[in-house]
């Protein structure tokens, strides 16, 4: 798989912000196909993405749709992804509130909801490893709590982590895709070529 090779990503697009990803994958040169439904699961991707949007909604559509494992088994045989403030929180082994988790491949315990009302929204132009200072918009967000052995923090705001990696997995609390800022795509769609 050359670096010069369009990469085929997949974007959940149950329900959430996935359009706005397509949209930055697209300017980036990669090839978007959404998933809907288990058969889209069956086709060839290069990386997928868990967009923002309501993480028990989308976690009981996964799971109604027959999808929850099979995205679990991608995951875990070394699929890059991308999950973003929602998608943050399917990845995460550990919820708060001992909430069950979804799909349980990232080791970290996610807080939901964490920053409150006062909060619910909130931008910060805000450090990010490898990158740089990159502008983070947080709506509703969660935020990481602890992070198990190999986790790797990204960002931390406000002395709350935002940002994670853990192998082929990224994940982040705020929202890249609300922003003109494409570096955090850009990173992601590299972890792809290079088989993360």
């Amino acid at each position: 798989m050359g670096s010069s090779k369009t990469k085929k990503i997949a974007v959940l697009a149950l329900q959430g912000a996935f359009v706005e990803h397509e949209k930055r994958l697209k300017n980036l040169g990669a090839e978007c196909v959404e998933i809907r439904q288990k058969a889209d699961l069956m086709q060839d991707m290069d990386g997928l993405i868990l967009p923002g949007g309501e993480s028990t909604v989308q976690g009981k559509l996964l799971t109604q749709l027959g999808m929850l494992q099979m995205l679990r088994d991608r995951i875990r045989n070394g699929l890059p992804v991308l999950g973003t403030c929602a998608g943050l929180i399917l990845l995460a082994d550990e919820l708060g509130k001992d909430e069950p988790a979804w799909l349980d491949t990232l080791p970290v315990r996610v807080r939901r909801n964490a920053y409150g009302r006062q909060l619910g929204s909130f931008w910060v132009n805000g450090e990010f490893q490898g990158i740089g200072k990159v502008p983070m918009t947080f709506i509703r967000a969660p935020y990481v709590e602890s992070i198990g052995e190999g986790v790797e923090i990204l960002a931390v705001v406000e002395n709350r982590i935002v940002a994670v990696r853990y192998g082929n997995q990224l994940g982040i609390a705020f929202h890249p895709e609300l922003d003109e800022d494409e570096r955090i795509h850009k990173m992601f769609l590299d972890m792809c070529r290079q088989g993360f």
